[in-house]
């Protein structure tokens, strides 16, 4: 018998034969799945299987050749390829989670929409109402171009009409909202109340704005303030805002943004 400790030689074959079975076993995990009303997922970074960074990758002498994606990570992006998805060590980084769990819930709003027994034009109009302040904070063309489709819902049929505005949704989201973007949405609020607040109210609100861009305070600061006028002067364009509760409060995701 030989030794069972010897080092055993793993031959271009071996490797091919370990490939082809992960691959036959994430095809057949991402299709189990399905069954989840998955919202989002989460990869290991840095893992061979499941990184969805640039990992290294072997030759058949073990000697690291090139960098790609885990075979796992990418047989799951490819199925899956609308779902928000993120590297486990990205979630260190405030405003990378802030974009990644902001990105499942409006994906979680997005599906209830598609399992409507019946998709309707009204149905998207109300959706892109409560969501269009949150697209502008990604992107202010893609939202440009999604109002420009919505107003235009009549004119196509309403299996392409929802597939372009959930491409353009998906994109626009995969955007990072910035501090300056941020800060030109809740300008933009602040719109809403030129009639209702004093100069001074309006003062106050613009500085918080301004220094909330600029980093010194966090974006709670100026949407609590926001919110509280939205209460009292019952102003309906921004009751239902998606960008004003994007995610629960209990999450705390906000405290340092």
């Amino acid at each position: 018998m030989g030794d069972p400790h010897a080092p055993r030689l793993v031959t271009s074959r071996t490797k091919q034969d370990q490939t082809e079975r992960m691959l036959r076993w994430a095809r057949s995990r991402v299709r189990e799945l399905e069954t989840e009303d998955l919202c989002g997922f989460i990869f290991k970074g840095k893992s061979p299987s499941c990184g969805m960074e640039p990992v290294k990758v072997y030759n058949a002498r073990g000697v690291s050749a090139s960098k790609g994606v885990g075979i796992f990570a990418q047989v799951f992006m490819d199925h899956f390829s609308l779902l928000p998805i993120e590297d486990d060590g990205h979630l260190h980084d405030p405003v990378l989670r802030d974009n990644f769990i902001e990105r499942c819930f409006v994906m979680k709003e997005w599906r209830y929409v598609l399992q409507q027994q019946r998709r309707s034009r009204g149905e998207l109009v109300r959706f892109h109402f409560t969501h269009e302040l949150l697209i502008l904070s990604h992107s202010p063309r893609h939202q440009r171009l999604m109002g420009k489709l919505v107003a235009q819902a009549r004119t196509m049929p309403i299996g392409a009409l929802y597939d372009e505005y959930q491409r353009l949704l998906v994109e626009a989201l995969r955007l990072m909202a910035t501090s300056a973007k941020h800060g030109n949405v809740l300008q933009h609020i602040m719109g809403y109340f030129k009639k209702q607040l004093s100069p001074d109210a309006k003062r106050e609100l613009f500085e918080i704005i301004t220094a909330c861009r600029q980093g010194h305070i966090p974006r709670i600061v100026p949407i609590t303030l926001i919110n509280h006028y939205v209460r009292v002067y019952d102003q309906p364009s921004l009751k239902g805002q998606y960008y004003l509760h994007p995610h629960p409060l209990e999450l705390k995701l906000r405290d340092l943004l």
